[in-house]
């Protein structure tokens, strides 16, 4: 898993561990490790990024040569960390039960294109739900792939769940909006709206996303991601963050990917979070991502290396009082 990270990386710092610290070895050594990043589908951004920090740290450093490699090293976790902290976290939990407060159901739309495992990974946040004591509508918003709704069907009918679905070529919004109005009616905690994810163009399936959205209004849209994609998977993200503006990313198929770079460049390109990763074909095989084991499967032991915290949000400060104007005294 992440094999070709975690060699990026550590061929990097073994090479500037060898060498005196002067800028034409450290531009050559950058240049192998953006190749090396690069072949592990890493988003250009992300490695301008990586290298412009690491360059800023290495050049005019004063380290002894025999810490130069854990300087590196730990320069390298310090820069990755910090990518995963600019986009922050997403409490699933805490929201719904905001909304439950509200007495309202709390609208997951998932979008991503067909074939990365978005309805499987639909059915396993629903049964991560139902573990967790919620109830669960799913509304199979997807009437443009043929079997989609079948395939939803067999989903909801194994874990016991409530379908509302139309025919096929129906309004996917009706469909959702049919969803929540039965979310409603029985007092039901979440609505999972499954959406196609090819059409004609992109431009239908955007607008298609679009007014689902302004229908049903969402309290959080998801992308779903193939790990071993690769590139591909970048480029998704890249548009459907510009047209749907989503909230956090599902990335499957995580278990298998050698690569590593789709994580990274998906949190750089969008601030947004990856909540959680795929890791096998059953309900259960869904895992929270973790940015420390993130770290700890591409770098190794993180022992003696600082990691930063996940950054708070500043809390906004209180207007001051506009001062009262002084009574102008009656002459």
């Amino acid at each position: 898993m992440f094999d070709k990270l975690r060699s990026a990386f550590s061929n990097a710092a073994k090479s500037l561990g060898e060498k005196e610290l002067n800028d034409k070895d450290i531009e050559d050594i950058l240049f192998e490790l953006e190749i090396s990043l690069m072949e592990s589908d890493v988003a250009t951004e992300v490695i301008e990024s990586i290298k412009d920090d690491l360059k800023t740290k290495l050049i005019g450093s004063k380290v002894d040569k025999k810490e130069i490699e854990k300087f590196v090293k730990d320069s390298l976790i310090s820069s990755i960390s910090s990518l995963f902290d600019i986009a922050g976290s997403y409490d699933l939990f805490a929201k719904i039960d905001e909304k439950k407060k509200q007495g309202k159901p709390f609208l997951i739309l998932f979008v991503g294109i067909n074939g990365t495992g978005k309805t499987t990974s639909l059915a396993k946040i629903a049964h991560l739900l139902q573990q967790a004591k919620y109830s669960v509508v799913i509304a199979a918003a997807d009437t443009f792939r043929a079997g989609a709704i079948e395939q939803l069907r067999e989903h909801t009918n194994r874990l016991n769940l409530k379908l509302v679905a139309q025919n096929y070529e129906s309004d996917p919004a009706a469909v959702a909006r049919d969803a929540v109005l039965y979310a409603n009616s029985h007092r039901t905690d979440c609505v999972l709206i499954d959406t196609a994810g090819r059409m004609q163009t992109s431009k239908n399936l955007m607008e298609q996303i679009a007014k689902i959205t302004k229908v049903v209004n969402p309290d959080m849209k998801i992308f779903v991601g193939d790990s071993l994609a690769g590139n591909d998977t970048v480029n998704q993200a890249r548009e459907f963050y510009e047209h749907v503006k989503f909230d956090a990313s599902i990335l499957t198929k995580s278990d298998a990917d050698a690569k590593g770079g789709a994580a990274l460049s998906i949190v750089k390109i969008t601030s947004t979070p990856v909540i959680y990763v795929g890791t096998g074909q059953e309900y259960s095989d869904l895992k929270e991502f973790d940015k420390k084991t993130f770290l700890e499967t591409v770098f190794g032991s993180l022992d003696n290396v600082e990691i930063k915290k996940d950054q708070e949000p500043e809390p906004t400060p209180e207007p001051e009082p506009t001062p009262e104007p002084e009574p102008t005294p009656e002459p």
